[in-house]
């Protein structure tokens, strides 16, 4: 059970290896993030919105795997925010893992903070982003982490790598947009445009729009660093006459494998390789959504270009291959290829084949009644975990817990498996969509092996979700239709090669199952990354314990934590 017995040897190694990677010539980078509102022109618009050092995306952070990173965030904005560092697992330091009052409360106007980026064993490529409300959507960079010294890649060196953010865009400002959704119970409006890395192409009818290009040489390869940072919207990604060859997701090398297009989840990282090998000329690269539930995103393709040096041939819009918004055949395709490469750039095979404790997820969308003197309806939205709809305090988690002097923040009592079993992904018009309100965390002891199943539901509009957990990554070791069945289910999963990945794609009218052992104490939010479903409560917290040693245990709080409103 837990660590003890066949997993122990396993975990033995993954410490030896964790503790070697850290050792081995890690440095130390400083960064300054300055946040101010800045005007941007697109659409034929000129929109306000607060970004990092003037620039949309915001300023890449690179590094080798296993350097610390340290953050100086000065706020000159309007309002308060924090930044995640999505994907960096942040050993015993969820400080500074940034969910705004989860493990930290925002960093108000006029004031600064620095986090303390702690990588460990992530390689390739993650990201950082705001995590307060909606600011992420023009709050956001990428995290390229670099092989460390004496380290290759498990495949030939890339020529170049070049990185590609999917975004959304709105002739608004990010926060106005939600704010205005949860005063009136109107859920938040569909985005105006998609970018790519801040360009929204030539298909919007703007002529002073710009287009993104990617500059290559003929015969050379290159290796893409993808990251969906799109606000609700899951991704398919092509590249025309160009076959894309998947090497890694959520910084953790997989089986390479080729594709004519990927399928990204708002949250997740994917690195592609793409050759130049195509006759001399200027090729499309396109993005559009996809959709599968009863609210679907509304349906732009976005373009850049793939353009050869020397080049200025016309191009064909005509050529542009995407799999239709509601591909859910494509969908399933790609993800079921996906597999953990066993290669020595990763941290060594540690699937828990064992499980101390199974937590049973139902998330949903469901409603609840809108009384406050903005309501334009009856009922809004909500969304919830095993029927808990969650409450953002007023004081941050983390310092709740750690304190022990603070209550009434949180209890710690969140479900287990969901209140009610019902069918969940059936026909479900007569079912009461309530729920209920709370600030309530799972506790897990230091070093069980834990499993979760997330199952989707058909309440509201259905559909399928990512579902980020912060402070792991996790094995992805199942996945099926319709309901789980906890004895014949486990018998299909996969324990051999299952991606270790930090978002996963819930499947519509299906499930997922996690595995990971918990061996990193401290607070940790769990969440859908479509952020209109964090807004209405689609989150929850796992607590993990302090083991028994001062290694095992969570770092005192640094100095100049941000200050909680009203303390």
């Amino acid at each position: 059970m837990g660590l003890l017995k066949k997993d122990l040897l396993s975990w033995f190694v993954g410490v030896l290896f964790l503790s070697a990677v850290l050792l081995c010539s890690a440095d130390v980078h400083h960064y300054e993030f300055w946040v101010r509102e800045s005007n941007f022109t697109k659409l034929c618009n000129t929109t306000t919105l607060p970004v990092v050092n003037g620039s949309y995306p915001g300023p890449e952070i690179r590094v080798d795997k296993g350097d610390t990173v340290y953050v100086n965030v000065h706020n000159q904005g309007n309002y308060g925010f924090t930044i995640h560092w999505h994907g960096v697992k942040q050993p015993r330091n969820p400080w500074s893992d940034g969910p705004e009052f989860v493990t930290q409360c925002p960093i108000q106007p006029g004031t600064n903070f620095t986090y303390e980026v702690i990588l460990s064993d992530e390689i390739g490529t993650l990201w950082w982003h705001a995590h307060s409300d909606w600011t992420r959507g023009s709050i956001h960079g990428a995290i390229v982490i670099l092989p460390a010294e004496n380290e290759t890649y498990p495949f030939p060196t890339p020529d170049a790598d070049q990185t590609i953010i999917l975004e959304s865009w709105y002739n608004e400002d990010y926060l106005q947009i939600i704010n205005r959704s949860l005063a009136t119970g109107i859920p938040p409006r569909q985005p105006d445009a998609y970018a790519i890395n801040g360009h929204l192409g030539d298909t919007y009818g703007c002529p002073s729009d710009t287009i993104f290009r990617m500059q290559v040489d003929y015969a050379k390869t290159y290796l893409l660093r993808i990251i969906n940072a799109a606000m609700n919207e899951r991704k398919f990604f092509t590249i025309t006459n160009h076959t894309l060859t998947l090497v890694a997701q959520d910084a953790s090398y997989v089986k390479s494998f080729t594709s004519d297009y990927i399928l990204i989840n708002p949250g997740q990282t994917m690195d592609v390789l793409v050759s130049a090998n195509q006759n001399v000329g200027q090729y499309y690269m396109a993005t559009r959504p996809f959709a599968d539930s009863a609210a679907p995103p509304v349906d732009f393709i976005t373009t850049g270009i793939f353009q050869y040096t020397t080049s200025d041939g016309g191009l064909n819009a005509s050529l542009i291959t995407l799999p239709a918004t509601n591909d859910t055949n494509a969908t399933d395709s790609f993800l079921s290829r996906i597999r953990n490469a066993n290669v020595t750039q990763n941290p060594p095979l540690n699937v828990p084949t064992d499980i101390d404790r199974r937590v049973y997820i139902a998330i949903a969308t469901n409603n609840m009644p809108c009384n406050t003197s903005e309501c334009l309806v009856r009922d809004r939205i909500v969304a919830s975990m095993n029927n808990v709809s969650f409450v953002f305090p007023r004081i941050d988690i983390l310092q709740a817990y750690y304190n022990r002097n603070i209550t009434g923040v949180f209890t710690e009592d969140f479900p287990l498996e969901p209140p009610v079993f019902y069918d969940f992904t059936g026909n479900l018009t007569t079912l009461n969509p309530r729920v209920n309100l709370g600030t309530r965390a799972v506790v897990l002891n230091y070093g069980e092996a834990i499993e979760i199943v997330l199952q989707a539901t058909n309440l509201g509009a259905g559909g399928g979700h990512p579902i980020h957990l912060h402070g792991f990554s996790f094995y992805w070791v199942g996945t099926g239709s319709g309901n789980f069945n906890n004895v014949t289910d486990p018998s299909t999963y996969n324990l051999v090669d299952p991606p270790l990945i930090n978002t996963v794609h819930v499947p519509v009218t299906g499930w997922v199952a996690l595995r990971f052992f918990a061996t990193n104490p401290g607070v940790w939010f769990m969440h859908c990354h479509f952020d209109r479903h964090t807004s209405w409560g689609m989150d929850t917290v796992f607590i993990v314990r302090n083991g028994t040693t001062a290694e095992t245990s969570i770092l005192p709080p640094p100095p100049g934590m941000p200050r909680c409103p009203g303390t």
